[in-house]
């Protein structure tokens, strides 16, 4: 079976002195998680699309979701103290209620990337169906330097550096035995979903993502996703 989860447990310290998390707040008519939401609903491939949020935002998401989406697919789980942990919980929710398959797969996604296009989900799912993990880049188009706030300590070669965003996306099984595997001091070093399994050996298939595709997380991001979509409409 194939799954959603979109991420929506974050609390969004960098968008600044705003009433609730940033995957709330409004962008033009509704709020972003909604417009996130609302791409996954087009693809029909999905069993279920969870979106996990804080405890205690519960009810606001689970009042959102009835307003706005009428797709019973989409259901509420509650997130992690971290990135992880949230995702571990969704599996959780997906074992208990439709079991367990060893070709089931997940695509995961940031609720406040609300461009992400129906392209890029199947791009996922289909790469999903053959590989263990999945992540969705885009090339760097600054050159990256590597040091600390001081310093320049190396300068990576720009056509082999790529951007991360997200869907994410895993063979269910391969991701919990590759968490499962990893040490308390590996688990520390995890950025984002993707270096679970690669920590536990197993490599990454790159899809093409898009510029547009980023991550709506400070004052400034709001505003340009408030203007692509007026642009847009």
């Amino acid at each position: 079976m194939i799954y959603a989860q979109i991420l929506a447990g974050g609390k969004g310290t960098r968008m600044g002195n705003v009433p609730m998390p940033k995957q709330f707040l409004s962008l033009a008519d509704k709020p972003i998680l909604i417009h996130t939401i609302e791409k996954f609903v087009l693809e029909s491939r999905f069993t279920a699309i969870l979106v996990a949020c804080p405890q205690d935002w519960l009810s606001h998401t689970q009042d959102l979701i009835k307003k706005y989406i009428t797709d019973d697919r989409v259901q509420v789980v509650i997130g992690g103290a971290e990135r992880n942990e949230t995702l571990m919980n969704g599996i959780a929710y997906i074992h208990e209620h439709y079991g367990e398959h060893d070709d089931d797969i997940i695509v995961t996604h940031d609720a406040v990337r609300p461009f992400v296009t129906g392209r890029i989900i199947n791009d996922n799912i289909e790469a999903a169906l053959k590989h263990a993990a999945v992540d969705t880049v885009v090339a760097a188009i600054d050159t990256i330097v590597q040091g600390t706030s001081e310093e320049i300590e190396t300068i990576p070669l720009r056509s082999t550096m790529f951007q991360g965003q997200t869907p994410q996306s895993f063979n269910i099984k391969t991701l919990v035995s590759s968490y499962n595997s990893l040490s308390n001091q590996q688990r520390a070093t995890l950025s984002d979903a993707c270096k679970i399994v690669l920590l536990a050996g197993h490599t990454i298939k790159e899809v093409r993502g898009e510029n547009f595709n980023f991550k709506i997380t400070t004052p400034y991001d709001l505003r340009v996703a408030n203007a692509l979509v007026e642009r847009r409409g």
